[in-house]
């Protein structure tokens, strides 16, 4: 069975030796950060502060900070196993044969079940605060030195496309500046600011709606960060993860639905063209992102939980918490690439390449230039499309192993014929680029060149030795034992 809310996770996590719960006082100003960083870097477990100073609300941090965390978050052994089952419904294809017909009806009323549910009332409003709030009862963590204030790090924001009246829900980080007001950090390219653009051109209305909600189940927590389609619904797919369906339930004062099981909700509006300067804040690049002007969220209404958690994560230089939720969205989002581009073998983004700056590509080289076309397919691909360096190789290279990779691709490459530059959309965190938002890409044909391809000359042989002699060393090896001697 799934979890049924975030404490049955954290329950999960201390039954595994996954949890560490810290009795002592730390503030969150800086000092959960600088402790959840060490905890992330040296393999370390989930924390639960349970006296953060200032709040009587514990704060859970690095929940997803490992890729056996990520298991235990999905309940699976591998995050394969879901990329399979994503690649069962999109195998169904036309089936042949009345066996192929009932698996493929079988498969699509399984969808249904995934469906999100409304319900009429939730653990998410056990307690209404419609007067007498603040955020600053929260422990919302100013995790480095150079922020521009504390930020929430972890929402689930809920907003509904004015055209299609569909709900989005994405994970765009809040910084707070008063009892009542954050920043609403909306980048160019998300579903959230596309809402507010459409609604500030039909000119019919002078505010929007959102509510926010924090901690939940993990796949329904991490939901607003996947790079599905616009107006495909986050909470479809988080049931669809979690095998049942998301329970949804109708804010107080907005019409906007969130999970039941959450455990704190902050219902508001955004004023339509009022703006703020937001930032800066330590990012997960590494870098801070520098100050720019956002939309200010209005909190008009909080409910939560009886006795809530407060769930957060802290960015940085990687790895981090967000490079293993990179990881899981990078596996699951395999078969929906390999649609688009069915030659993909595999795909890899190293930590540090923080998700947009670096993807290696695996590709079934069949004809001249598909390396290009595949750089270009996947530059047309929802978020991908910001990828700033693309490296495409063969199928025989595991793009997992980063040193293999470097090896086979610099060795395959001349630089003035196999390296393609191109200006597109650029990820709003980019420091470097030209222009926020827009800059150059360069995508490195590291495939095997072909006279098809321009190359006349032999390409030569990996060196291997023969399986022959290996099986021939094997029990010789292991009598020398040199593997086993230490300088």
């Amino acid at each position: 069975m799934p979890y049924a809310n975030l404490r049955e996770y954290i329950a999960a996590l201390e039954s595994q030796g996954e949890l560490r719960r810290v009795s002592a006082e730390v503030d969150p100003y800086l000092e959960i950060a600088e402790i959840a960083d060490r905890a992330v870097k040296c393999g370390g477990p989930a924390l639960l502060f349970e006296r953060p100073k200032g709040s009587d609300i514990p704060v859970l941090i690095n929940c997803l900070a490992s890729l056996s965390k990520m298991h235990l978050a999905f309940e699976v052994d591998g995050l394969d196993d879901i990329a399979g089952r994503i690649s069962e419904y999109l195998d169904l294809g036309v089936p042949k044969g009345m066996a192929a017909k009932l698996k493929g009806l079988a498969k699509l009323a399984e969808v249904r079940n995934f469906l999100p549910r409304s319900v009429r009332a939730g653990a998410c409003q056990q307690v209404v605060k419609r007067e007498d709030f603040s955020l600053y009862d929260y422990p919302v963590l100013t995790c480095w030195p150079g922020d521009g204030g504390p930020f929430i790090t972890l929402p689930m924001v809920f907003s509904r496309n004015p055209i299609t009246g569909k709900r989005n829900c994405g994970m765009y980080r809040m910084q707070v500046f008063d009892e009542r007001t954050t920043a609403m950090h909306w980048q160019t390219h998300k579903q959230g600011a596309e809402h507010y653009r459409r609604l500030r051109q039909m000119g019919k209305e002078t505010r929007m709606e959102v509510a926010v909600a924090i901690g939940a189940d993990p796949p329904t927590m991490v939901a607003g960060s996947l790079p599905l389609p616009p107006d495909l619904d986050e909470m479809l797919f988080a049931g669809f993860i979690r095998r049942k369906p998301v329970e949804m339930v109708r804010c107080k004062t907005v019409d906007l639905e969130v999970p039941a099981n959450a455990e704190i909700v902050l219902e508001g509006h955004v004023n339509l063209g009022e703006l703020r300067t937001e930032g800066p804040f330590g990012d997960h690049t590494g870098y801070y992102s520098l100050e720019d002007d956002y939309p200010v969220f209005h909190v008009d209404c909080v409910t939560q939980r009886r006795d809530p958690v407060y769930a957060t994560t802290i960015v940085g230089r990687p790895p981090m918490e967000d490079f293993y939720i990179g990881k899981a969205i990078e596996r699951m989002f395999l078969p929906l690439m390999k649609l688009q581009a069915p030659e993909i073998v595999d795909v890899s983004m190293p930590a540090e390449g923080i998700f947009h700056n670096l993807m290696l590509v695996s590709i079934r080289k069949s004809y001249p230039g598909q390396a290009r076309k595949v750089m270009n397919t996947i530059w047309g691909l929802g978020q991908a499309s910001s990828t700033k360096c693309i490296v495409v190789v063969d199928d025989d290279v595991n793009v997992q192993d980063y040193s293999e990779t470097a090896w086979r691709a610099l060795n395959n490459i001349d630089p003035e014929r196999d390296v393609q530059f191109t200006l597109g959309p650029i990820d709003s965190l980019d420091h470097a680029s030209r222009l926020p938002d827009f800059g150059s890409k360069m995508g490195i044909d590291a495939t095997r060149k072909w006279a098809s391809e321009g190359f006349v000359r032999p390409w030569p042989e990996v060196i291997e030795m023969s399986e022959e002699v290996k099986r021939r060393i094997d029990p010789l090896w292991e009598e020398l034992g040199i593997d086993r001697v230490r300088g």
